[in-house]
């Protein structure tokens, strides 16, 4: 199986037409199995299409873009909270093989739309990767935030994780994996394991240069955009995507993408 995952910053990217079709075109080259997206935003005024769907929401962009090329993607979405007064924002899960189910949920305290540290997982469960997996799109919070502790959103995500039998846990997990003793030590600690550390070939590391949202003071090269699992996985590749050596860079994040099948 093929899989990506990617911060879109979408809505906010100067060239935003000339990035998606950067999109578009690396997702139609290499046909991922699963698509796991963040910052999906849409203008709150924008017209519905579907349920909460709005016609500019970026991720139906890009599939609606990919469906002109001749690749069909199923596509599940559900926002957190307003971004920048204008949008809703939140995450997005593509499949090229319909979903056995969706669902979405809050995993941090604050559920209000108003407060942009309210933070909401998107779960899908798909039935055609070597074994049905459960399949999660995250953004998350920061460690040392004192009014929205990330350790109670690691907590929610990981007791969902518990009755997975197979899960991908995708995203920006705003939890630098080169930093001990914080966000990422306590899920690897916790029992998942990191695709990065499995895979049998590694192209580049961080997806995150400098200052971005979130991270105003950055000076560092951060990893904080993962690819999780709860069970045996081989994975043959993981490479760091749109960083302007692997694909042009299209957000403020690079995206990360692997090939791997079930053990």
């Amino acid at each position: 199986m093929n899989i990506l995952t990617l911060n879109c910053h979408a809505w906010l990217e100067d060239h935003q037409q000339e990035k998606i079709d950067s999109i578009v075109e690396r997702i139609a080259s290499e046909e991922y199995d699963i698509i796991a997206l963040q910052e999906v935003n849409q203008h709150k005024e924008a017209p519905l299409i579907d349920g909460l769907i709005r016609e500019n929401n970026f991720a139906y962009v890009l599939v609606e873009r990919l469906k002109e090329q001749g690749v069909d993607y199923y596509m599940t979405w559900d926002f957190a909270h307003y971004g920048y007064d204008i949008y809703e924002e939140g995450v997005a899960i593509l499949s090229r093989t319909p979903f056995v189910s969706t669902e979405s949920f809050f995993v941090s305290q604050t559920t209000d739309p108003n407060d942009y540290k309210s933070r909401k997982i998107v779960k899908a469960v798909v039935d055609g990767m070597d074994a049905p997996t459960a399949i999660y799109s995250c953004h998350l919070g920061w460690w040392h935030d004192a009014d929205e502790p990330v350790r109670h959103q690691l907590d929610e995500l990981l007791r969902r994780v518990e009755d997975d039998d197979r899960a991908l846990l995708l995203g920006d997990f705003n939890n630098d994996a080169f930093i001990r003793g914080e966000g990422y030590d306590y899920l690897i600690e916790h029992g998942l394991q990191d695709l990065f550390h499995l895979a049998t070939e590694r192209e580049g590391d961080a997806t995150v240069q400098g200052k971005i949202a979130g991270w105003d003071e950055n000076k560092q090269a951060l990893r904080i955009d993962l690819m999780l699992t709860n069970a045996p996985i081989h994975v043959s590749r993981h490479a760091v995507v749109f960083d302007g050596e692997n694909g042009p860079i299209v957000s403020d994040h690079a995206g990360v993408e692997a090939t791997a099948f079930w053990r």
